[in-house]
């Protein structure tokens, strides 16, 4: 595989090192702390291996929940829990957003493998301890411990979970979020993923899933290959 730029084809193993000569480029003329920090998360672990959580689709996903989010709950929490939270794009995209007033982003997820990359894709806030990553099943999590449900409401907690969809049981994990939990759920219905064990046909379905006890936001953005649903609420 070749890159083409300016008729001049870039060799397949040079193109990690064309890809972080745009981002250099970006960072220039940006001066985004978000945009370095993804540079020194790619040139220490492999491309490919963030490039589908830095993709279209799934950045678009982010930064529609985030604008749903302030608009639907303001903009200042305390702690936000991102559960799957993979890569920890979601909690760059929200620490790096200037609208947004966070104590701290803490990124759990099962696998191992995503703690050092989300903690350099994070490298910012790492440093000033407004990120953490954690690798832990979120069905063993202890939520009640976590989770000041009955704060202030004008800085209350969050939990978010964009992943539903990797979920073998939903009911049982919603069992052991405390009432009065600030939520933000996403599932879709791309049911042609392997890993996709729980998806949903439509908003409805997931709304009778997941069953908030006041429902400040649901909708559904539709892409080329599946729609993503959300819901806003408290349990």
């Amino acid at each position: 595989m070749s890159i083409v730029t300016d008729n001049h084809p870039v060799r397949s193993e040079d193109k990690d090192e064309f890809y972080h000569d745009i981002l250099d480029g970006l960072y220039v003329f940006l001066d985004s702390p978000l945009i370095l920090d993804i540079l020194h998360a790619i040139r220490k672990y492999p491309l490919l291996r963030l490039g589908h959580a830095l993709n279209e689709n799934q950045v678009t996903c982010k930064k529609w929940l985030l604008k749903k989010l302030a608009e639907n709950c303001g903009t200042r929490f305390r702690n936000v829990y991102i559960l799957g939270g993979w890569y920890g794009v979601l909690g760059a995209m929200l620490l790096h957003d200037p609208s947004f007033e966070v104590k701290q982003v803490v990124s759990i997820d099962i696998d191992a493998q995503c703690k050092p990359i989300a903690d350099a894709l994070n490298r910012t806030h790492v440093r000033n301890k407004k990120f953490e990553s954690i690798t832990e099943d979120i069905y063993n999590l202890d939520y009640a411990r976590l989770i000041q449900a009955e704060a202030d409401a004008d800085t209350p907690d969050l939990l978010i979970n964009t992943s539903c969809e990797h979920l073998s049981d939903s009911e049982l994990w919603l069992q052991k979020i405390p009432d009065r939990t600030l939520m933000v759920v996403q599932s879709n219905d791309y049911f042609g993923c392997e890993e996709h064990i729980n998806c949903i046909p439509d908003l409805e379905t997931f709304i009778g899933q997941v069953k908030l006890s006041e429902l400040k936001y649901r909708g559904y953005f539709k892409l080329k290959k599946y729609t993503r649903f959300m819901l806003i609420g408290t349990k």
